[in-house]
């Protein structure tokens, strides 16, 4: 028995001096062979105080364990007190034990930057205090309970949606006078000086470049245009100097109030009849609305069609006042391209009362031309009216698709 546990001892000798693999392995597993953790990169997203609350701050961090090893400071903000303007600096941030610090100078206004930031952690939240100034005027900051994300939860958080369908199959999602061009920045200017004298309508708001927009260098200007002249105009911007993207976008056209009807009986040629549609329309809703039509008209560069329509007023009837009701709407293909189906919007009505007797005028004030509730005008079913009139199709939101 001594001789056989001798002999199995010395074989498992031979067998490990044989395969020195096999111990090599075998401390490959050993938890304490372990490689020591590697950088960590963390985010904060904001830092409270900043012009009067009104920076868009990015501050990040590569840590090792809970050492600051690097930090970036990117602050987003108006270049004055309630401007849209924005400017924005991108400063690399010295790290001395628990304090940053760094200089700078801003990318639009090229004003001086200085950082001086102490840090303090308690637990899983931060504190910053310290002073930033920019161009001479110094904010004070005081920011505790600061919550710090993984790169993973910022990049997330980060993505953004800048409402452009280059190929939408139909315009039940975007609107098809809504056009939308992303432009870097600095080709805008020469952008938009090249739509002036166009048959286009430019959204103000558009025009102001916000934080997002200085982060990716890219604008996205939007616009309103004709249905029958976007498809042209987009490809003429996708081969424009600094555009990176073109297409459609949500604009005017709301799917509960469009009808979408045969095309075959309101072209002409290839071209839309509108007079001939707007004369029908306007047929129904001086019914609908109980009201006689006064004009008809298409703007030269939206394609939206404006209808007037007048009526006695009759809540005063003894004050002889006249209702003005203005009515919008929108006619095109009902998809980008050829189709033998039209969209129809029509708009709620917008109602005016003024006093157009003879005589002396009782001066009136229409403060709001909806309730305290927000509910619109009835319009008296005249969208059910015109597409029993046209033969079309109401779009059925539940199912989202044509009844």
């Amino acid at each position: 028995m001594r001789a056989l546990l001798v002999c199995s001892t010395a074989l498992l000798v031979a067998v490990f001096a044989a395969s020195p693999d096999v111990a090599t392995a075998q401390m490959k597993l050993s938890p304490k062979a372990t490689n020591p953790a590697g950088p960590e990169t963390r985010y904060f997203t904001s830092i409270d105080g900043l012009m009067d609350g009104n920076a868009d701050v990015i501050l990040k961090e590569t840590r090792q364990g809970k050492n600051v090893t690097a930090a970036v400071l990117d602050v987003c903000y108006p270049i004055a007190k309630n401007s849209d303007r924005k400017d924005r600096f991108v400063a690399n941030l010295q790290v001395n034990g628990q304090t940053l610090s760094g200089t700078t100078q801003s990318l639009g206004e090229k004003s001086p930057v200085t950082i001086k930031l102490a840090r303090k952690q308690s637990g899983d939240t931060f504190e910053f205090r310290g002073q930033i100034s920019i161009g001479g005027v110094v904010t004070e900051v005081t920011s505790p309970d600061n919550s710090d994300l993984s790169e993973k939860e910022f990049l997330d958080n980060q993505t953004t949606d800048d409402g452009i369908t280059a190929a939408p199959k139909d315009f039940t999602e975007v609107s098809p006078e809504a056009i939308a061009v992303k432009v870097k920045l600095e080709a805008v200017t020469d952008f938009l000086k090249s739509l002036k004298g166009q048959d286009v309508e430019v959204t103000l708001a558009s025009l102001s470049v916000g934080c997002d927009a200085l982060r990716a260098g890219e604008q996205t200007i939007n616009m309103s245009v004709d249905p029958e002249r976007a498809a042209a105009l987009l490809a003429k911007f996708k081969a424009t100097p600094g555009v990176t993207a073109v297409g459609w976008t949500a604009g005017l056209v709301e799917m509960d109030r469009t009808i979408r009807l045969a095309a075959a009986d309101w072209r002409e040629g290839d071209k839309i009849a509108r007079d001939k549609l707007a004369t029908a329309v306007s047929n129904v809703l001086s019914k609908t609305l109980a009201a006689k039509p006064v004009s008809s008209s298409f703007n030269a560069a939206t394609g939206k069609l404006k209808l007037v329509f007048k009526r006695p007023n009759v809540d005063f009837p003894a004050l002889e006042l006249t209702d003005t009701i203005e009515v919008a709407g929108l006619v095109s293909s009902d998809k980008p391209g050829a189709s033998d189906k039209l969209m129809l919007w029509i708009g709620s009505p917008q109602v005016t009362t003024a006093d157009e007797s003879t005589g002396a005028k009782l001066n009136l004030s229409d403060e709001a031309s909806v309730d305290e509730e927000g509910d619109l005008p009835d319009d008296n079913g005249s969208i059910e009216a015109l597409a029993k009139e046209l033969k079309g199709q109401r779009w059925d939101a539940d199912k989202s698709a044509w009844k």
